[in-house]
């Protein structure tokens, strides 16, 4: 892999962070992301000025000032316009989206399933952590229905956003879940994601340790996270629990736990990262492990696929037109062909 350098001198982890202090809450999850980041950021084989992260408002919006590269602090959800336009005029640039689940998918929610359909080439970190942390403990659009937060003393009565869900309906090109506390896996996403060619979104579960704590700790925790987490792996099995004594099989449509021991690895459903439908089935592992019905939450890529990107298309049509028509005539464009003489 090419590894970036800068005078001659391989670029380090050090090197992508910046000289301001980070200022989140102790012990929140934001670190760990941080610094997954900034270990990949050499891994691009990229200079610091060909990236930009561009984020919108809340905790996980402070990014773009602790990495040494180019940034900038937007508006709330209008992330992912601002790096749109961006893309569009400077497509040879490494642009990173950085944003929450509040960002995203509340005043954001309309640009962000627009950018998932025209497919930029760009990489969407969605930081969730089923709260409003920077505003201090409202519920957020992930938030579980019931949660009781400074916004919902009685408990949230919404339906809470499935992101992954969410991201496949609007024909994500990329698609992936990690979580901040398993950084090896988290790292490995995040150079997956870069590869793309097209929006690629990883949605990082993030715990955020004062308004809402251990949210995730079911996926998390050693004794009971081999039962409650399925890690996806293209062409493999299935598999999850202790030593993966448990495996998934589809019946018609319709998946079910099996006994490893009791069933024929042959028998097992075999993950395809390029199958949207069986995507879709993945997606929908997304209950309560205190429901009878519970399906381990995966993690890792869930659906890759080739598509042109926007920005492509769009220099394409630029350089037609001018093989065709010269350099045009704006006032022309901007009269157009309905325009008529007042008397």
């Amino acid at each position: 892999m090419e590894t970036a350098t800068q005078n001659n001198k391989p670029l380090t982890a050090k090197d992508f962070a910046s000289d301001q202090d980070v200022r989140w809450c102790p012990g929140c999850g934001d670190y760990s992301i941080l610094k997954q980041v900034q270990s990949v950021m050499p891994e691009l084989g990229l200079k610091r000025e060909e990236i930009v992260f561009i984020s919108g408002i809340g905790c996980s919006s402070r990014f773009p000032y602790y990495m040494e590269t180019y940034g900038m602090h937007s508006i709330h959800g209008r992330a992912t316009a601002i790096a749109s336009g961006l893309k569009a005029t400077r497509p040879e640039l490494s642009v990173w989206i950085i944003t929450g689940d509040g960002d995203a998918l509340s005043i954001g929610g309309n640009h962000f399933i627009h950018l998932l359909r025209r497919n930029l080439d760009v990489n969407v970190l969605l930081f969730n952590n089923e709260i409003y942390g920077l505003t201090k403990g409202q519920y957020s659009p992930t938030s579980p229905h019931g949660q009781i937060t400074k916004s919902t003393p009685m408990g949230s009565i919404d339906h809470p956003f499935n992101p992954v869900a969410l991201m496949l309906g609007a024909d994500g090109t990329f698609v992936a879940r990690s979580i901040d506390r398993d950084p090896k896996h988290l790292r490995d996403v995040l150079l997956r994601a870069n590869k793309h060619k097209g929006t690629s979104v990883v949605e990082i579960y993030q715990n955020c340790n004062v308004f809402n704590d251990g949210a995730f700790e079911v996926f998390t925790e050693k004794g009971v996270k081999a039962n409650n987490t399925l890690m996806l792996e293209h062409q493999k099995p299935l598999l999850f629990g202790e030593n993966n004594s448990k495996g998934i099989k589809l019946d018609g449509f319709k998946p079910i736990v099996v006994d490893v021991n009791e069933s024929s690895l042959n028998d097992l459903w075999i993950h395809d990262e390029h199958d949207r439908t069986k995507a879709g089935i993945l997606a929908r592992f997304f209950n309560s492990p205190c429901d009878s019905d519970f399906l381990p939450r995966p993690f890792g890529v869930f659906y890759e696929e080739d598509r042109p990107c926007y920005e492509d298309e769009l220099q394409q049509q630029i350089s037609d037109a001018i093989a065709k028509k010269g350099l045009g005539d704006l006032d022309k464009l901007l009269a157009g062909n309905d325009t008529w003489t007042i008397n």
